[in-house]
C-alpha cells in the first residue's frame, strides 16, 4: 500500500528538519519525515475497518454497536456462561474452571441490583409504547430515558408507579425538544396513565430535577391541526400572524397552547372565508368546543381592541 504525503496535522512538523509535509504508512501506522527519515510517531491507532477478515463476513468494522442509554448497562453487558468447556468442546482443567468461576462471581456482584434492572427494563418497555404510538424520534426517546434515570437515582420512582414517571419523562422530553405533543396525546397513546397523573409527575420532575423546559409555542400545533381538517398553508400563515399579534398583546400567556392554536386557526378560517365549524377544529385539536369558543372570544377582543 502506497504511502501518503500530505500536511499531516496543523502544527505538526518534523523535530529534526522542520518539514511540515509528513508521510503516513497505513501498514505500520508510522508517521515519518520524507526529507530526513525521522519517525515522528510510531504504531498509531488505526481506527479504520479490519481488512484481514477470517470468517468472510461483509462487516469488517472494528467496533460493535454504539452505546445507548436505552439499555440498562448502556449496551456494555458482560455474560460469562458455561465454564466447563473451551471453544473446541474440550473439558477445561480444574484450575481454569475455578478461575473462571471466581470471575463469574465477581462479574455478578459488580452488576446493578436485580430490582433496578427490572425497573429499567419495564420503563424501556413503556417508553417504546409512547415512541411507537406518538412517532417520537430517537433523540426524544433517549432524552426521556435520561430524565427517567435521573428520577430513579433521585428516588422519585419509589412509592410511585413506573408508568406515571415514565409518561412524565416523555412529556418533559417532548417539551424540552420542542416537539408538539400534549397531555391528551399521551393519554390517548397509553390510556392506563391519565392526564392528571402525567401532569403530577411532570411537576414532580420539574421540582426535584431542576429541569429547564421552554414555554410551549402554540404555533407548533398549527400544522398538525390544519392537516387533520384539510386546511391549506395560506390559512396556516394567517393563523400564524394572528398568534404573533396575540403574543405581542400578551393574550397567549397562561393559556393552553393547543386551545390557542385551534382558536387562531378558526379565526383564520373566518377571515379567509372557509366553511369550517368549531366542532371540526376542536375535534382535530383534541379540545372541547367550549375551549375553542372561549379562546376565540379572547383573541377577538384583544385583536379588535388593539385595532
Amino acid at each position: 500500500m502506497a504511502k501518503k504525503s500530505r500536511p499531516w496535522r496543523e502544527g505538526m512538523i518534523c523535530p529534526e528538519c522542520g518539514n511540515d509535509v509528513l508521510v503516513y504508512d497505513p501498514r505500520t501506522g508510522e508517521i515519518s519525515c520524507p526529507s530526513c527519515g525521522y519517525v515522528v510517531r510510531e504504531r498509531g491507532v488505526d481506527r479504520g475497518p479490519e481488512w484481514r477478515n477470517l470468517d468472510e463476513e461483509e462487516d469488517r468494522s472494528r467496533v460493535g454497536a454504539p452505546l445507548s442509554i436505552m439499555y440498562r448497562d448502556h449496551g456494555l453487558s458482560t455474560v460469562i456462561d458455561k465454564i466447563n468447556e473451551d471453544a473446541s468442546g474440550r473439558r477445561l482443567p480444574k484450575e481454569t474452571r475455578e478461575k473462571l468461576l471466581r470471575l463469574k462471581k465477581l462479574d455478578a456482584t459488580s452488576q446493578v441490583s436485580a430490582s433496578e434492572a427490572r425497573n429499567l427494563q419495564q420503563a424501556v418497555n413503556i417508553l417504546q409504547i409512547y415512541v411507537d404510538k406518538l412517532h417520537l424520534s430517537q433523540s426524544i426517546a433517549e432524552r426521556a430515558m435520561l430524565i427517567y434515570r435521573k428520577a430513579l437515582k433521585a428516588g422519585l420512582v419509589r412509592g410511585r408507579s413506573i408508568r406515571s414517571i415514565m409518561a412524565a419523562a416523555v412529556y418533559a422530553a417532548c417539551r424540552s425538544m420542542r416537539a408538539p405533543r400534549d397531555l391528551r396525546e399521551l393519554e390517548k397513546a397509553y390510556p392506563i396513565v391519565k392526564r392528571k397523573t402525567i401532569a403530577q409527575g411532570y411537576r414532580l420532575l420539574l421540582k426535584h430535577l431542576k429541569l429547564k423546559v421552554p414555554v410551549a409555542d402554540p404555533a407548533r400545533y398549527l400544522n398538525k391541526i390544519a392537516s387533520k381538517v384539510g386546511l391549506d398553508q395560506g390559512t396556516v400563515q394567517e393563523a400564524l400572524k394572528i398568534l404573533q399579534e396575540a403574543h405581542k398583546r400578551g393574550a397567549t400567556v397562561g393559556k393552553d397552547p393547543v386551545g390557542i392554536a385551534a382558536a387562531a386557526l378558526y379565526m383564520a378560517c373566518q377571515e379567509t372565508d372557509q366553511t369550517i365549524t368549531q366542532k371540526d377544529i376542536a375535534r382535530a385539536a383534541g379540545v372541547t368546543e367550549v375551549t375553542v369558543r372561549n379562546r376565540f372570544k379572547g383573541l377577538k377582543e384583544v385583536l379588535e381592541g388593539a385595532a
